[in-house]
């Protein structure tokens, strides 16, 4: 093997940024050309009745109608690339692709036993679905969560197959996790817990097969011992097999990654559609974990005002705009005390049991969901058109119910721009992770801030064509995505 002088590794980089503007110059092309023959329609006033003639979707319907929220993924994305399916030369593949992506490659279970600290065992349930490989290795995270189960997993792995595709990289999709709760439990406990999964885990995963991340409930503390108990049991040092990690094969920014990310799609949408910019306007963040943390920073840099974050139990709202002061006291809080918002001192108003999309009081210029999924119903979409609210930016995964999305949907002067995108800064940074780790090189902040700044820009564009004239920023994300993968089908030989 060729040793990697410093000169070799200057080169890697470089081909690395030129693959990627490349890659983008390319979807720009094919999107294109592949949207040229099709006339995206208005927004629909009932997208229930469209929904009902989707037929083909029935079998998948009926075999998994336990799972909601995996079969409102599917219906949403259905409903945003309806066009597709009735092209008179390709909507008979395109029915094909759909339905061939909707089913995963590979689904595995297992038990996850581990010990609390005073000696009881315990045994969780742990899960991988390898969704798509079409472009590439699995790639999606790892959640830790009571709330998880196959159904859940399947949601956002479906989505993590067109997020990933829109970032440019050669990257496929999966999702995993546990419903174990890392909530009060000890570092030891988290660690014991985290070195049984991964025990299990490990079989089936690899830098060119299957390479997992971070999600809710799994941060640099939990990806550490994983990361640990990987190399202990492979004897593979270096291996780009997991992302998000530390000092140990990490890259700069992947912590902040998502959170920015989904302000830089904001800002290029918001600036190009409503020739505004940030400045001064009143953002309500939802969450208060990783995305809402790092969303809430880049905001307070751009100069918006934060006027919340939330958490599972209630909301702080800042009246005047969240202060700096304010930030490190909620990181503090989040990241090194593990503690609740309601514990915290600042310049805003904690108000227990709720969220931003429930005060009527609350003026909001753009919306940035970042907790969890189907946090903003119908009734709090209402309310937030009759705020004047003019721009949703999903930072969670599908954080608006089916129909929340209806009311968005019939605002087609509103900007909504899904997790697809919106989110997409942070796995498009772990692909960089994983080639900072391939070429066994190093790069520094500022340059990884600029890779993820023309990735989110390079996302927009595509969300743009995709859109065509008479569509939606919405539509466009969904169809570009599924574009992308549905010829990488044809062409692997998949689906024809």
């Amino acid at each position: 093997m060729t040793p990697l002088t410093p000169k070799r590794g200057v080169r890697m980089i470089l081909t690395i940024l030129i693959f990627i503007n490349l890659n983008l110059k390319i979807q720009k092309i094919q999107g294109r050309n592949q949207i040229s023959n099709i006339i995206m329609p208005k927004t629909h006033k009932n997208p229930q009745s469209a929904l009902n003639s989707f037929d083909f979707l029935d079998d998948l319907r009926s075999k998994y109608d336990h799972q909601p929220v995996f079969l409102q993924a599917v219906e949403e994305m259905a409903l945003a690339i309806e066009p597709l399916f009735h092209d008179p030369v390709d909507g008979d593949f395109y029915r094909k692709a759909f339905l061939y992506l909707a089913e995963p490659e590979r689904m595995i279970s297992f038990h996850v036993p581990w010990e609390d600290d005073k000696g009881n065992l315990h045994v969780n349930r742990g899960w991988r679905v390898e969704f798509s490989s079409a472009l590439g290795p699995y790639k999606g995270g790892l959640r830790f969560h009571p709330t998880v189960n196959d159904g859940i997993l399947k949601f956002l792995g479906f989505e993590q197959i067109f997020k990933n595709a829109l970032t440019g990289l050669p990257m496929g999709g999966g999702k995993g996790g546990s419903d174990f709760d890392p909530k009060g439990k000890s570092d030891a406990e988290v660690r014991r817990f985290c070195q049984s999964f991964m025990t299990e885990l490990f079989r089936y995963i690899g830098s060119s097969t299957d390479v997992p991340a971070g999600d809710i409930g799994v941060g640099g503390r939990e990806i550490g011992f994983m990361n640990g108990q990987y190399k202990r049991l492979s004897n593979l040092h270096g291996e780009g097999v997991l992302t998000g990690k530390g000092l140990c094969g990490g890259i700069e920014l992947r912590p902040e990654a998502t959170g920015f990310g989904t302000v830089y799609i904001a800002k290029h949408a918001i600036e190009d559609k409503l020739k505004r910019t940030l400045e001064g306007s009143r953002c309500a963040v939802s969450g208060s974990g990783n995305v809402s943390q790092y969303a809430s920073r880049m905001l307070i840099d751009l100069g918006a005002k934060v006027v919340s974050v939330s958490d599972s139990n209630g909301c702080i709202v800042f009246e005047n705009g969240m202060t700096d002061d304010d930030w490190d006291k909620l990181i503090e809080a989040k990241q090194v005390k593990r503690s609740r918002l309601s514990t915290l001192k600042t310049s805003g108003k904690y108000i227990d049991g709720a969220s931003p999309w429930t005060l009527p009081d609350l003026q909001v210029d753009f919306a940035f969901p970042c907790a969890t999924q189907n946090e903003i119903d119908e009734k709090g979409a209402d309310l937030l058109m009759k705020k004047g609210t003019m721009g949703i930016f999903e930072g969670a995964n599908l954080p608006v119910t089916a129909e929340g999305q209806g009311v968005f949907r019939l605002k087609p002067e509103v900007i909504y721009i899904p997790g697809k995108a919106a989110n997409a800064g942070g796995v498009g940074v772990s692909g960089l992770e994983m080639s900072q780790n391939a070429s066994r090189t190093y790069w520094k902040r500022e340059k990884v801030d600029i890779m993820l700044k023309e990735m989110m820009a390079g996302i927009y564009q595509q969300m743009k064509e995709g859109a065509g004239e008479d569509g939606t920023l919405e539509q466009g994300c969904n169809r570009a995505g599924f574009l992308k993968v549905a010829h990488a089908l044809k062409e692997l030989g998949w689906v024809f």
